[in-house]
């Protein structure tokens, strides 16, 4: 059996762009050892990008989050530079909102297969915190972990408080 892990929205307009906040960049390094250690295993890494229209301001989540972000094709929705080669070669979803129903789907497909789903990314208490629930529902008998130094939140409580909600509903929080 084999890990999977999950970087989630690792892209500019979460990191210093339109939502980018301070702290953002400094998750980094350790997404790319932990990426490393992944490829360098034969375990699979895959990553999800935020993705929205021009009309993101017409949309349910636009209404509630008047901030025009990651709109596919503009420098906000690429990934952050310093992961764009070693995730080059890793699938990728693309997501209109904070959960991806596609990347639930693949990890369903290939559930009986994986022993681990390690999240990491931005943001905790929205897009890492509803991919790590889609995982969970996707494959219940796999592992579900989240790394506290891998995610991160522009709320510091919001972003503690995230990660006790996640044990409560059975994700190991390391």
């Amino acid at each position: 059996m084999k890990r999977l892990l999950i970087v989630v929205d690792m892209q500019k307009d979460f990191i210093d762009g339109a939502l980018g906040f301070e702290g953002a960049d400094k998750i980094i390094p350790g997404i790319i050892e932990r990426i490393t250690e992944y490829k360098k295993n034969g375990d699979e890494v895959v990553y999800t990008l935020d993705t929205h229209t021009e009309d993101y301001m017409n949309t349910q989540e636009g209404h509630n989050l008047p901030v025009i972000h990651c709109v596919k094709g503009s420098d906000g929705h690429k990934l952050a530079d310093e992961l764009k080669e070693i995730l080059s070669d890793c699938r990728f979803f693309e997501k209109p909102t904070f959960g991806s129903m596609e990347l639930g789907a693949y990890i369903s497909e290939k559930a009986s297969d994986i022993s681990s789903i390690e999240l990491c990314g931005l943001v905790s208490n929205i897009c890492v915190l509803s991919n790590a629930v889609i995982a969970k529902a996707a494959a219940p008998e796999a592992e579900i972990i989240v790394d506290g130094k891998l995610t991160d939140s522009f709320d510091k409580e919001l972003n503690r408080e995230v990660l006790d909600v996640m044990k409560g509903i059975q994700i190991k929080v390391l």
